[in-house]
């Protein structure tokens, strides 16, 4: 039998696999003569390469270079294709007609210098194409920094600043792409606009829970205007205005708003999302290939069919955890289930993506460790962390905050290691400082890069009888 710890690596895989990109490419988007087909249907408005003089393929994000490579595979090689796709090192990959730049440094989800200027690039393609050309953009989690093209005046090194920030003080990834959107010439439809094609095919893979076409990668061929006092709002909100963390786009905020209507969506030329028609005349489609409830399938898939008895609850959109309040509820609900006398395996699984306020002093970790750690402290105060009992929690891009893990696992073992060298529990949790404590004790998870993006996974697997622990295998 399988140990805890294996079952949950199995799941993970499990999830990794169903949103692997080229895979999603492979076998969800097939030809029929010279027309492009999404689920075996053609697209809507409908898609003839052979009518086409040349596409180019632009876009960004974790998964993009899988994306890449599956449409380098279906792609006619009698068409003409070029393009430039944005990656984190460590991403990039060889193609014949595509490339692939690694444009960024792994675990640092900021723009960077590279990224401006392969989206610089990239804009001027799709702003060279004509109305007998097509274009496909991918857009990918991980966008957002990567696609970046900031509004004159604007310094890069602010906006980084402010995303930082940001994310350290609990905004929400629809909070941040908000603020970004409203600095950028690419983001919020900044794309599309330029896009001098007849057709547009945008495909997307999504890390936003709930999916909102105009949030994945600050949807960068989305019809949305930002009110700039939204955004203005926002780094009020969070205490960014008063610390002086980035003055030259208060200052652009401020003065745009003064001068400007509040936000508007574009009027679409139907009711279908992501399907409008640019002021270029440019016909454009959002396709979505995978999101988080995907991976989430798949992994409720894999423990069904290794005999787990299922608790599966998707994302919901609407609510907003800390870290330290997921892993208290996790580990509660698992304790609870272990001390029920349960006769069943079970397993509980979820979707989301929770905030972390960094205190000052902080230390090291990201999300998903911090829920692990909290799940611990809020067990191991109670009545101690029970045998037959797995909490984990990770990133399926494979990153976890600025460190090399994808998240954390707790489990019998880690507890009992962590008592017997003398951890502190509380400190971690107080500290956001997960990870050198899992790291001692044996509690991380490394995957490398998985190529991929959805958000994060989170499970506790809960097994009564007698179990053989073993080391992390992550």
């Amino acid at each position: 039998m399988a140990t805890l710890r294996e079952d949950a690596e199995a799941l993970w895989q499990a999830a990794f696999a169903a949103v692997a990109p080229e895979r999603l490419v492979t076998e969800r988007l097939t030809m029929e003569g010279d027309q492009l087909l999404l689920d075996r249907a053609p697209l809507d408005p409908p898609v003839h390469l052979g009518h086409a003089r040349r596409m180019v393929v632009v876009g960004g994000g974790k998964a993009a270079a899988g994306l890449a490579t599956g449409l380098e595979q279906l792609l006619p090689t009698t068409l003409p294709v070029s393009g430039l796709i944005g990656v984190p090192e460590g991403c990039g990959v060889q193609l014949p007609r595509l490339e692939v730049r690694e444009v960024r440094p792994a675990g640092r989800n900021e723009p960077t210098e590279a990224c401006v200027a392969a989206t610089r690039e990239m804009l001027a393609m799709l702003s060279a194409l004509s109305h007998d050309d097509l274009a496909i953009a991918v857009v990918t989690g991980g966008g957002s920094a990567i696609l970046t093209a900031p509004r004159p005046g604007i310094p890069l090194e602010e906006i980084a600043a402010t995303t930082r920030w940001l994310s350290e003080h609990g905004a929400t990834i629809r909070e941040l792409n908000k603020v970004r959107q409203a600095l950028s010439d690419v983001k919020a439809g900044g794309m599309a606009r330029g896009c001098g094609a007849g057709r547009l095919v945008v495909l997307a893979i999504s890390d936003v829970i709930g999916d909102p076409l105009e949030t994945i990668s600050s949807g960068p061929c989305m019809p949305v205007l930002v009110a700039p006092a939204d955004a203005l709002a926002i780094l009020e909100r969070f205490g960014a205005t008063t610390a002086g963390i980035a003055p030259a786009i208060v200052a652009f905020l401020q003065t745009a708003a003064a001068s400007s209507p509040a936000g508007q969506r574009e009027p679409q030329s139907d009711s279908a999302p992501g399907r409008w028609r640019t002021p270029r005349g440019c016909k454009v489609s959002h396709h979505l290939l995978a999101s988080n409830d995907t991976a989430l399938d798949a992994a409720a898939a894999e423990a069904s069919r290794r005999g787990y008895q299922l608790r599966v609850r998707p994302a919901n959109p609407a609510s907003s955890e800390t870290a330290d309040e997921v892993g208290a509820r996790l580990a509660a609900e698992g304790c609870e289930a272990v001390h029920s006398g349960l006769r069943e395996r079970l397993a509980i699984l979820e979707g989301g993506e929770a905030t972390v306020h960094l205190p000052e002093g902080h230390g090291l970790g990201g999300r998903n460790q911090q829920s692990v750690v909290a799940a611990l402290a809020s067990a191991c105060r109670q009545e101690g962390w029970p045998e037959g009992l797995l909490v984990a929690s990770l990133g399926t891009d494979g990153e976890d905050g600025p460190t090399q893990a994808a998240g954390g696992v707790a489990d019998a073992e880690v507890a009992a290691t962590i008592t017997t060298r003398g951890l502190s529990l509380a400190d971690a949790v107080q500290r956001c400082d997960a990870s050198p404590l899992l790291a001692a004790a044996g509690g991380l998870i490394h995957t490398g890069p998985t190529g991929t993006n959805v958000a994060d996974l989170r499970m506790v697997l809960v097994d009564s009888r007698p179990q053989t622990s073993q080391a992390a295998t992550a």
